[in-house]
């Protein structure tokens, strides 16, 4: 009986021990206490609510429970300034969510990816045969690495977020610039399919333009031509760019106004493309069809006075808001030039780590943590938007809502912006004023562009 009473106490011990020590049977030094203990991650953003991430960070926690994540959402405008004076006060966030094109404007302010990250993370397993016990682990994991995400995310995220071999963010989503069009207005005008090439485009506005006995416009065939009522003109006009052939920036140098290597000096691509961009609003051209009378070109279109405009999947919420079940809407793939290359433009955000954050480690195994699938897929279920992950582009094609963008994120580009994202907009905004109201030549409005956005490199 004594050796019986013995041999259960020395498995007590042994249980005891497994618990308290934790992965590999090893003690757990002072150092490797400090993960145990609790942590407030903050994390900021100006695009996502917080309910888009309960689910992942109700999963996170579950594995690590002395880990809190708390997201604060901040007007768009307020952003950049409240977050440069947290930053500056040391009471800036962990986690910062920033656009794909600001990725470099915030280089100096955000941590890349360490190689590894080591966690505490709570489990439960039997122990020596016992009853389930739930331990702590401490485990050290290798981070993903540059090949990684060349092999995990679509090709634009790898060129966004790598720089000089390390990784400075990471998404859960890509989305990519559409076309919205009119079912109504193209039933009317006897037009069955939407264009698929600009080609196909310039040819639908004779049929899609209505004007009145004082040859004012009153429905449009498509919102292109002007800057301040086309939503997201400057991605636009990217876009017809470098569809066209430019290169938006090449060895450190805005080069949207110059010839490619090997290219025709005759017909430069970037001009090119401002040239066909503005064609839509000057009346002595045949495509004439939007000017400055119309609103918005998103309320526009929701009015029913444009047949074609252009957006990304965030514009659908607010165009079913407003539409209250009387337009009939339909999407469909950006326009390609036809017999080159297929291009896209992606829009996205990355989340990173702030330079400041006293939890580089516990912050970058997080966002390492949400975009694997099966958490990445929590919040594009939630917030019906395309996925970054290659591993979920199949899943997408086959969904009705998410089929038009799925088919465009494999050929999707970026461009970098400059370190301010206000200024290049503000550029492109007065490039093409300065053609539709100054007649200016599209060559020399290109040129002025590159070298404003220059200065912000």
């Amino acid at each position: 009986m004594r050796a019986l009473k013995l041999k259960i106490y020395i498995l007590l011990l042994l249980a005891v021990f497994v618990v308290t020590t934790g992965f590999s049977c090893k003690f757990i030094t002072p150092k490797e206490k400090k993960l145990l203990a609790p942590i407030e991650l903050s994390w900021w953003g100006s695009f996502d609510d917080p309910q888009n991430f309960s689910e992942i960070i109700s999963s996170y926690r579950v594995i690590h429970p002395n880990i809190s994540i708390n997201y604060r959402k901040l007007r768009p405008e307020e952003f950049e300034t409240e977050l440069l004076n947290a930053l500056a006060e040391d009471r800036g966030p962990d986690i910062i969510s920033i656009r794909n094109t600001d990725v470099i404007k915030w280089l100096a302010k955000i941590e890349p990816l360490p190689p590894t990250t080591k966690m505490a993370y709570q489990v439960t397993k039997k122990s020596l045969g016992l009853k389930q016990e739930t331990v702590v682990e401490v485990r050290e994991t290798a981070s993903l690495t540059a090949p990684k995400i060349k092999n995990l995310f679509i090709d634009v995220v790898y060129d966004d977020v790598i720089i000089d071999g390390n990784i400075y963010g990471l998404p859960l989503s890509v989305d990519t610039l559409i076309m919205f069009y009119n079912r109504d207005l193209f039933n009317n005008a006897k037009l069955p399919l939407p264009p698929t090439s600009w080609t196909d485009l310039q040819s639908y506005v004779n049929k899609l333009t209505y004007q009145d006995e004082n040859g004012n416009l009153i429905q449009s065939a498509v919102a292109l031509g002007t800057a301040g009522n086309v939503e997201r003109h400057a991605d636009i006009l990217s876009l017809l760019m470098i569809q066209n052939g430019a290169l938006m920036i090449e060895n450190k140098k805005v080069s949207f106004s110059l010839v490619p290597p090997g290219g025709d000096r005759t017909d430069i691509p970037g001009p090119g493309a401002l040239r066909f961009y503005t064609d839509f609003t000057i009346p002595a051209r045949e495509v004439y069809t939007w000017n400055d009378s119309f609103p918005n070109s998103i309320d526009a279109f929701v009015q029913g006075k444009v047949a074609i405009i252009f957006g990304y999947s965030y514009h659908i919420p607010y165009i079913e808001a407003k539409r209250q079940g009387k337009l009939n809407y339909a999407i469909a793939k950006a326009p390609q030039i036809q017999g080159r290359k297929e291009f896209n433009f992606a829009n996205y955000w990355v989340q990173s780590v702030s330079k400041k954050s006293k939890h580089v480690n516990e912050a970058w195994d997080f966002i390492q943590f949400m975009t694997t699938k099966d958490e990445a897929k929590k919040y594009l279920e939630k917030t019906i938007r395309p996925a970054a992950l290659r591993s979920l582009y199949n899943d997408q094609l086959s969904n009705d809502q998410l089929s038009v963008f799925a088919e465009q994120l494999l050929t999707s580009v970026s461009w970098y912006h400059g370190r301010n994202f206000e200024a290049m907009e503000n550029a492109f905004t007065d490039m093409i004023n300065s053609v539709i109201l100054n007649n200016l030549e599209p060559q020399k409005a290109t040129e002025i562009a590159a070298q404003k956005i220059q200065q912000t490199l």
